[in-house]
């Protein structure tokens, strides 16, 4: 296992050591994973086959349902049967790779929600100069350069974590590999290498997080020149992306902004951001949106219909 002061796999410990709890744990993430696979695969395939949602918004939300779908299973499929397994075994290849991932379809996450920040600023403080502002080839260029951002993130991260020596415990305290637990079993004073991590992903949440509220505090000042009938509707948008704003930045933040130590909350709220966030988008997205659930009904309808007339 350990051969010329370096570790060739990892133990992972999970969420807890109870093994009536490990099966708790393995039922609850084949739920939720199957909860995020369901709802998200419908937001994609509702918004690619409805004519009525073509516009940027939907554009957006599109990549966000696919940034979840990926986030998610790059490692819920594993906890799911990590948790029913006697030992959590994950080789070092593995994990390097689990770290790139977590954190390419993370920050990817972040940079649509910008996207989106960006469509509703464009939509409601720039109505005129809306269809210019984000055209389909501006929304193009615009998640190519969030797919180029974030693996140039998730690059830097895998960097840091190859430059990391192990050579005493192979013990992760934690469901999936990720910066902060490796950081504990480096051979190494980490200070300055965990500085890298709140300078990278700790910047990229805090950053994105004031920006993204600036920006909603901006539209939300704009509202007051629109109609009733206008700031009910941008007030029931802007309310669906602020709520999952501050859910998936608040855990980021608490985890990526602090001095390296661990505490017992810390899988938890993990937990929370990395399979929490990706089940509630959808019926976030769904339920406070009539054009997606009449859109949704409409495909049901025309399903339901051609299915009958065979």
């Amino acid at each position: 296992m350990l051969q010329n002061n370096s570790v060739t796999e990892f133990i992972l410990l999970g969420l807890t050591q109870d093994p009536e709890m490990q099966k708790v744990v393995s039922a609850v993430f084949f739920i939720f994973y199957v909860g995020i696979m369901v709802g998200n695969s419908l937001i994609i395939v509702t918004i690619k086959s409805s004519r009525t949602l073509g516009s940027p918004m939907y554009f957006f939300l599109f990549y966000l349902s696919l940034v979840d779908i990926c986030f998610s299973t790059s490692m819920a499929p594993r906890v799911i049967v990590d948790a029913l397994s006697t030992k959590k075994i994950i080789s070092y290849n593995e994990c390097m790779t689990q770290v790139f991932a977590l954190h390419f379809f993370g920050s990817m996450e972040i940079f649509v929600f910008i996207l989106m920040a960006i469509d509703r600023y464009a939509a409601i403080c720039q109505p005129l100069h809306y269809p210019t502002i984000m055209s389909q080839q501006v929304c193009i260029i615009l998640i190519g350069l969030a797919w180029v951002g974030s693996f140039i993130h998730s690059l830097a991260q895998i960097m840091l974590a190859l430059r990391l020596p192990f050579c005493g415990s192979n013990l992760i305290d934690h469901y999936c590999c990720d910066m902060q637990p490796l950081l504990k079993l480096a051979c190494m004073d980490i200070h300055v290498m965990n500085l890298l991590v709140v300078f990278n992903s700790g910047a990229l949440c805090t950053i994105s997080f004031i920006i993204l509220m600036i920006s909603y505090i901006v539209i939300l000042h704009s509202l007051r020149n629109h109609s009733a009938e206008g700031r009910k509707k941008a007030l029931s948008t802007c309310t669906s992306h602020v709520i999952v704003v501050v859910l998936f930045f608040g855990p980021c933040i608490f985890l990526y902004t602090r001095p390296p130590t661990t505490l017992p909350t810390d899988k938890m709220i993990a937990v929370f951001y990395t399979i929490g966030t990706p089940f509630l988008n959808p019926l976030i997205y769904t339920l406070r949106n009539a054009e997606v659930k009449n859109a949704m009904k409409k495909l049901w309808h025309v399903r339901i219909t051609s299915e009958s007339k065979r």
